[in-house]
């Protein structure tokens, strides 16, 4: 009986234990020096043993422990939290099987000519894949995994969470605090917007919009209206009203951008857009940061057009430390932490190894992208 084959495969990034666990395990039976997942820095060359990190075996799916077991491959992994310099992410992938990457990864062709033609799976570990080349991987034939579903709740909590620093400026109360500003009780002093008998409007009523909706209508909303290419059955459960685009942002208190980035929602807000809002209207993107005219954005605040806005995501990340919109009080930047809980990102990574390994062998992806 001939051996099987020993597969490469590379990990772009430092990962949560939940999926390093996984591929430990899968070069456990490639026979590594120590059974080990080889890692990469700039600085030196080392081997991680796999005492380095618990291993609880009830803590994957059955079929996620056998696919491990049943792979042989040897693993590299750049071993920083810092991205991959392209230098090295293109000597990284050179012959490699399989690709584990981020989303601040940009997988293009010369990433995938490194590769060369032994590359068989790209596994990211995001939901969105806009950092792929997904032309030239499909001519290619490579197969693709992602991590749909599993950071909604965690990426709606945060929305709510962003709305509310943004509405009742937390961020500015805080840094009163700081700051000795904090003198005595003022009628008007730091006073926001509350969400009770407010009108929200959701740009794109998807898997996140709706659990967005669902954490909101709580909060004693009166309306809740939803804008997008067709209405949504599910909107039912939020009392949703299906509107055009104008009337959303005309009637509503809270615009609340949660659509995919395609080439129709690619600066769909911008200068026209911000100027049909209300001026007391709070704004809030945790979808893409593509979806806003960051230049706009920042007349608007600056004009009086609308009156904050809240940003987990930009146009670049990080955004520089000297970006206009980072002088401003009414808008409140975070550093794109959606899905950054213990638990999503934990999740986000066994889900991705398990996209990995299954591309590997040939078995269906748990979550595959058609192409």
């Amino acid at each position: 009986m001939s051996a099987q084959p020993v597969l490469r495969v590379f990990v772009t990034r430092r990962i949560p234990q939940e999926g390093l666990e996984l591929l430990q395990r899968a070069a456990v039976y490639a026979g590594l020096p120590t059974a080990a997942v080889q890692t990469r820095t700039a600085e030196r060359d080392s081997i991680k043993s796999p005492q380095d990190a618990k291993t609880d075996l009830h803590s994957f799916s059955n079929g996620a422990a056998k696919r491990a077991s049943d792979t042989r491959c040897t693993v590299s992994l750049w071993d920083s939290d810092e991205p991959v310099p392209r230098a090295e992410l293109l000597k990284g992938v050179e012959g490699a099987h399989g690709l584990f990457c981020l989303l601040s990864d940009r997988i293009d062709a010369e990433v995938l000519d490194a590769a060369g033609p032994n590359l068989k799976v790209i596994s990211t570990m995001s939901v969105g894949f806009d950092h792929l080349a997904i032309d030239e991987i499909k001519k290619r034939g490579i197969r693709v995994g992602y991590t749909p579903d599993v950071l909604t709740d965690a990426t709606a909590e945060l929305t709510v969470a962003l709305l509310l620093a943004t509405a009742r400026r937390l961020p500015e109360g805080i840094q009163e605090v700081k700051s000795g500003g904090w003198s005595s009780w003022k009628p008007l002093w730091l006073c926001g917007y509350g969400l009770s008998g407010s009108t929200v409007g959701v740009i794109g009523l998807g898997r996140i919009g709706l659990a967005i909706a669902r954490r909101l209508k709580p909060f004693g909303v009166k309306r809740l209206l939803y804008s997008g290419r067709q209405p949504k059955p599910q909107a039912q459960e939020v009392d949703g009203e299906y509107v055009p685009l104008d009337s959303l942002l005309g009637e509503s208190d809270f615009v609340v951008v949660s659509c995919a980035l395609s080439p129709e929602t690619q600066g769909l807000c911008d200068k026209g857009f911000f100027s049909k809002m209300k001026k007391t209207a709070v704004f809030i993107n945790t979808s893409r940061g593509a979806v806003v005219n960051q230049e706009d954005l920042y007349e608007a605040l600056t004009a009086g057009q609308i009156a904050a806005a809240g940003l987990d995501v930009t146009t670049p990340e990080p955004l520089p430390t000297d970006h206009p919109l980072l002088t401003l009080k009414n808008c409140v930047v975070l550093p794109h932490i959606g899905s950054a809980t213990y638990s999503t990102r934990g999740i986000m990574a066994q889900l991705s190894a398990n996209n990995l390994l299954a591309g590997l062998t040939g078995e269906a992806m748990p979550t595959e992208l058609k192409l």
